[in-house]
């Protein structure tokens, strides 16, 4: 039988109901008390007739003003006369006393916890038309770098980053590595970014644009589909307005779902697929990776959309001369069509945008010389290029290593070889595979510890053109970059003993350990957060960029490259880079810059690397100087030839 309960256990239950809500339930309850004991104070006053001295007691009002007073402030009970209104004050200032005391504690209280939630981040932000970035990594800090380097030109601008790490120190984090945010401010929110409440957080419904990073464990590409699955149904939920998603997957097999989740509203960085094909068009051109950095890295010169009403009715080729300072590089159609190096004699009709690499999108005036001098005289004709037989040296193994090797296969001439060594060597069954599907290239396996001194001499690296040396990716990053450091200071002593020349192509994980890579003195460096950081930039700002790059870097369709000065203009001559432009468009290229071998190795110089140069500007090109240009690749017409 339920025993009924006691006006005591009611009050006390009241009491810790009122307790338990925190401090908001606490001042309420010494508010009430407060009132309380004002009230009864003045009643009393009032029924005794008790007055601050002699005279007539005081009104009911009045007794209210002067209980409440003394209440608040202990120090006005010391001038009162009269035993009756001093007893009443005593009482009131006593119970005042106490509930003031409790009071300032429970505020004190209350600030400490606000500030402690403050410090979690796990407020709301009011941001909108912000950047919201989602998850934390290695590439966090390249990101916020290259966003903060496109805001430059707005006056405010805000980055939102919600990871499941500490608020403070993900800002103190960014604030050691980028000292200077300029125009754009910085918020950080404490939250699982696979989680579609704390997503919230950062209002992603608001963000001009949202970047999903994958992390370095677990599962990261399923915790990238969960992201962005949370982001598309709470979408469709609220009838929202298409996203603009840029996520990263690193795993080829997860690119179908994550297309499936993403529909329309993501743009994804396959990173294994991204790094294998800027590998295999670098080994083969030293200073490509240079150029591909340049070109995604907000701090240069970028490629950018405009519109230019004065270009309407005017030829493709005709528009390359209408600048002076950004090179004219394709066209976006008015129906959407992107086209890179178009015919010379391709009209730009009303609606089309000129695709340009320019300094800013703010800088792209139309600032051609009338009556440029084009130097015919110094022109030279065409020179054929044919695929040629070439051996690629594979040292480390990688999940990018298959696809490094499928187009490598697109690139090189039948009877072409590629061997690997590699203390992990691929999995037999999907290297046999690969194999199936190769037309050019035969691969070979040796198992072997790539930082052995004794193997690397037995491999005898003067019998190959191409030296890749990948990061083995079964330990930290940091342990898999100090074992590619090991192997490149081998690899450099013998080059510099042997004086054997061949390219020499490093990947590295960490950016961080850029510089200790460049004493070995490598022809290339690949980082490959680097890279995949400065994509998902770029294509947060305008993800039709990712369409340009698609192309460049992949084995289809147009690509950059560098070849020799001589096959375009007479060596040693003063030139401008009008020349350079009008002897590429001759041979259906579009020339974007230049580089001179005298300073490939000096990195304060960028490795020699020009792009963009001002076209009225006079420069001197030497025998083993390379003009950079946009051609159609070799490996498209490799597969035809194939095919045929």
């Amino acid at each position: 039988m339920n025993q009924p309960l006691t006006i005591r256990q009611r009050i006390r239950y009241f009491l810790d109901e009122l307790i338990g809500r925190g401090s908001a339930g606490l001042i309420g309850l010494l508010t009430l008390m407060a009132a309380v004991l004002i009230l009864v104070v003045s009643v009393a006053m009032t029924l005794v007739g008790a007055a601050p001295a002699d005279g007539a007691p005081v009104p009911f009002v009045e007794a209210l003003w002067l209980s409440m007073v003394r209440t608040l402030d202990a120090g006005t009970f010391g001038g009162d006369q009269g035993w009756a209104f001093r007893g009443l004050m005593f009482v009131d200032t006593l119970g005042g006393v106490f509930i003031v005391a409790l009071l300032i504690g429970v505020l004190s209280n209350a600030i400490e916890e606000r500030l402690r939630e403050l410090r979690k981040g796990r407020s709301l932000v009011a941001e909108s038309g912000h950047t919201l970035i989602l998850g934390w990594s290695a590439k966090v800090i390249t990101v916020v770098a290259q966003l903060i380097m496109a805001n430059e030109s707005q006056r405010s601008a805000h980055i939102v980053i919600v990871a499941d790490r500490d608020k403070v120190e993900m800002e103190d984090e960014i604030r050691a590595r980028i000292p200077n945010w300029r125009t754009t401010h910085v918020i950080c929110r404490r939250g699982s970014p696979i989680d579609p409440i704390d997503i919230a957080i950062g209002r992603p419904f608001s963000a001009k644009s949202i970047i999903v990073l994958a992390g370095s464990d677990g599962d990261p590409d399923a915790e990238v589909i969960k992201s962005i699955l949370a982001l598309t149904l709470e979408k469709r939920r609220i009838g929202g307005s298409p996203l603009n998603i840029v996520a990263e997957i690193k795993e080829p097999q997860n690119l179908h779902v994550a297309q499936i989740v993403g529909r329309k509203d993501a743009e994804f960085v396959l990173t294994s697929d991204l790094i294998a094909r800027i590998i295999a068009q670098t080994c083969r051109q030293s200073g490509l990776a240079t150029i591909y950095v340049h070109l995604l890295d907000y701090s240069g010169s970028e490629v950018y959309f405009t519109s230019q009403p004065a270009l309407i009715g005017m030829t493709f080729g005709a528009a390359q001369f209408a600048y002076d300072t950004s090179v004219v590089i394709g066209l976006r159609r008015s129906s959407g069509e992107i086209v890179l190096n178009p015919h010379v004699e391709t009209l730009i009709a009303a609606g089309d945008q000129a695709i340009v690499i320019a300094i800013d999108d703010s800088q792209i005036p139309l600032d051609g010389l009338p009556q440029p001098s084009l130097q015919l005289d110094a022109i030279r004709n065409e020179t054929s290029r044919e695929p040629k037989v070439e051996h690629s040296l594979i040292l480390g193994w990688n999940a990018r290593g298959l696809r490094l090797i499928q187009e490598l296969d697109a690139y090189v001439g039948p009877g072409s070889t590629a061997h690997v060594v590699t203390v992990h060597p691929p999995d037999e069954a999907a290297l046999h595979h690969l194999e199936s599907n190769l037309e050019n290239l035969a691969v070979t396996v040796e198992t072997g510890n790539i930082n052995s001194r004794a193997l690397l001499e037995s491999v005898q690296l003067d019998g190959f053109q191409h030296v890749i040396l990948l990061a083995e990716i079964f330990d930290t990053v940091q342990r898999a970059d100090a074992r590619v450091l090991m192997t490149l200071l081998h690899l450099r002593d013998m080059i510099e003993r042997d004086g054997q020349t061949f390219s020499l192509t490093t990947e590295i994980l960490d950016i961080g350990n850029r510089e200790l890579a460049e004493v070995t003195r490598a022809d290339d460096f690949i980082v490959s957060d680097q890279l995949t950081s400065l994509m998902m930039a770029q294509l947060s700002e305008n993800r039709e960029v990712g369409v340009v790059f698609g192309e460049l870097f992949g084995s289809e369709g147009n690509e950059i490259y560098l070849r020799p000065a001589t096959d375009y203009v007479e060596s040693n001559r003063n030139l401008t880079f009008y020349a350079l432009v009008a002897s590429a468009q001759r041979k259906g290229e579009i020339a974007i810059g230049y580089r001179i071998a005298a300073q490939k190795g000096d990195a304060h110089k960028e490795y020699g690397i020009v792009i963009n140069p001002r076209k009225s500007h006079t420069f001197t090109l030497g025998s083993d100087d390379k003009v950079i240009v946009i051609a159609h690749g070799i490996a498209g017409a490799n597969r035809q030839r194939n095919a045929a």
